[in-house]
């Protein structure tokens, strides 16, 4: 027989567990949305869109949507098609971006651009949208509306950013940082900002359950960019490596080549930007990383934006969705260990 953890005590433990045991039913809920509102007589969309959906992604980003509704004191029933509009923004960036970045492999499944062609990965990924625009409709709240349309905007800017800094060696860190503001914390704080519209409370919280998001997404995002030259397959959903193969211009890079030598900053010229890849050039890219504290300064910088996301949350009162909230953080951040 199995022995019985007190709720409370669950919650309390460092990682995703707690968040996960909160918003089950909801979540339940949200899967059968998603399920139902990628239906369509037009065979191709469910398909390509059920072959991402239903690839293994850990839905924090809705789970947020959940959980700043019960920490605001939410009610109804608004915040699960909410979480269904945010989850379908999230993949249809995925579809695009597979597009985009030419990548083979998502989530440790063939993209869905190498099994369908990439017309159909952006047609599908714009259906998405649709359906997430009609939800947040539905649901009847301008600020909401406001809220998420304003993200997929900013998303779509932060991946014409990326795209504008693709290869380019020269970036610095706080144009890097501005391109994953864009193109990923947007979505998270979005996210988390709808629970609290929902729950009609007071500016300061709306504006806390925001910086929540925002630094927990810049956080996500930087733990990713380590683990692509740093952690497993299995952490990370994709080969380790891609970014590298794909020439992408992540943090570890930028630290790597601002305090490299002359020959290392050539190296990264050749395979970043010349995109002229040889037989063990990722493991000279790891090795120099390491050399120049890259990949350690990068989790340190995760958990700077970490310990920001938490103090957002401090403006609430002690409740069973502020610690998991707070954990999940943890989860985040040691995924890279």
């Amino acid at each position: 027989m199995g022995v019985v953890i007190p709720l409370e005590e669950q919650l309390q433990e460092p990682g995703i567990d707690g968040l996960l045991v909160l918003v089950a039913q909801d979540m339940e809920r949200v899967n059968q949305t998603i399920l139902s509102r990628a239906a369509s007589d037009v065979s191709m969309i469910p398909e390509v869109a059920n072959h991402l959906i239903s690839s293994g992604g850990k839905r924090l980003r809705p789970m947020l949507t959940l959980a700043t509704a019960g920490l605001c004191g939410y009610a109804g029933a608004g915040h699960i098609k909410l979480a269904a509009a945010v989850e379908f923004m999230h993949t249809a960036t995925l579809l695009h971006d597979d597009v985009v970045d030419e990548s083979d492999m998502r989530r440790g499944k063939l993209a869905a651009r190498m099994l369908w062609g990439n017309e159909a990965s952006v047609l599908v990924g714009d259906f998405l949208l649709g359906q997430a625009f009609k939800m947040m409709v539905e649901v009847g709240s301008l600020p909401c509306l406001d809220t998420l349309s304003s993200a997929a905007a900013v998303i779509a800017e932060g991946e014409v950013m990326q795209l504008s800094a693709a290869k380019d060696t020269a970036t610095s860190e706080d144009d890097y940082l501005a391109v994953i503001r864009a193109k990923t914390a947007a979505l998270f704080g979005a996210a988390a900002e709808v629970g609290a519209l929902l729950g009609r409370r007071p500016k300061p919280e709306i504006v806390a359950c925001r910086g929540y998001g925002l630094n927990f997404g810049i956080a996500f995002q930087l733990i990713d960019d380590a683990l692509d030259y740093g952690g497993t397959s299995a952490k990370l959903g994709k080969n380790i490596g891609d970014d590298f193969r794909e020439g992408k211009i992540t943090l570890p890079v930028v630290l790597s080549f601002r305090r490299g030598s002359q020959k290392e900053r050539e190296f990264w010229r050749r395979t970043l930007e010349q995109n002229k890849i040889a037989e063990g050039d990722l493991e000279t890219a790891i090795a120099t990383m390491h050399k120049h504290r890259a990949l350690a300064d990068t989790i340190e910088r995760a958990r700077h934006y970490g310990a920001m996301a938490r103090d957002a949350l401090e403006l609430f009162p002690a409740s069973p969705w502020k610690f998991a909230l707070s954990d999940v953080i943890d989860f985040c951040v040691n995924r890279a260990y």
